[in-house]
């Protein structure tokens, strides 16, 4: 793919957003992104199967992470995600499972107004091996999900809830104590 612009569409993208009748086929496209792709020799961002949440994002570059060392990665990879929209990137639950690789503010935000390069933070868990990542490998899951925005309203009293202001550990969990 070339340094241009890119825009991924197909027919039932299209009709799902003009509201067509039919619903889109599982797993078709139903949002247009623009893409460019900041490396030609890169493979686009493509979900594995059809129905999957995230697209794999690919390594710009070889990595090599130490035990407990974390690295910001580039991806080749610039969206225009529309407004009300927004990318988060996700850690590979396989990389994640076998070698202890994460990312570190996970999910990372990518804002519908940023235009630069995506790239991911990440970290190596492991406490005794190094990673070694090769160029175009995966390292990283985007979804693209929509945004609700608020309006704050300041008030002097929240309204009441069942759980009110228990906070972190306030429902119990691993070795609870027993009453």
């Amino acid at each position: 793919m070339s340094n241009e612009t890119a825009v991924f569409s197909t027919d039932t993208a299209q009709e799902a957003v003009s509201g067509s009748e039919a619903p889109p086929a599982y797993g078709a496209p139903t949002l247009e992104v623009q893409l460019k792709m900041l490396d030609a020799g890169l493979e686009a961002p493509s979900y594995a199967h059809p129905g999957d949440a995230g697209a794999d994002l690919r390594a710009r570059e070889d990595v090599h992470l130490a035990p407990g060392e974390r690295k910001l990665v580039p991806t080749g990879v610039s969206l225009a995600l529309p407004d009300g929209f927004v990318a988060l990137i996700h850690p590979r639950s396989g990389l994640a499972t076998k070698h202890g690789l994460t990312i570190v503010n996970a999910p990372g935000t990518v804002d519908a107004g940023y235009r630069g390069e995506i790239s991911v933070t990440l970290l190596n868990t492991d406490q005794n091996h190094a990673i070694d990542l090769k160029r175009g490998d995966r390292i990283a899951q985007m979804v693209i999900q929509r945004v609700e925005y608020a309006r704050f309203v300041a008030v002097d009293q929240l309204s009441d809830s069942v759980r009110g202001t228990g906070g972190f550990g306030s429902t119990g969990g691993f070795n609870a104590p027993k009453a």
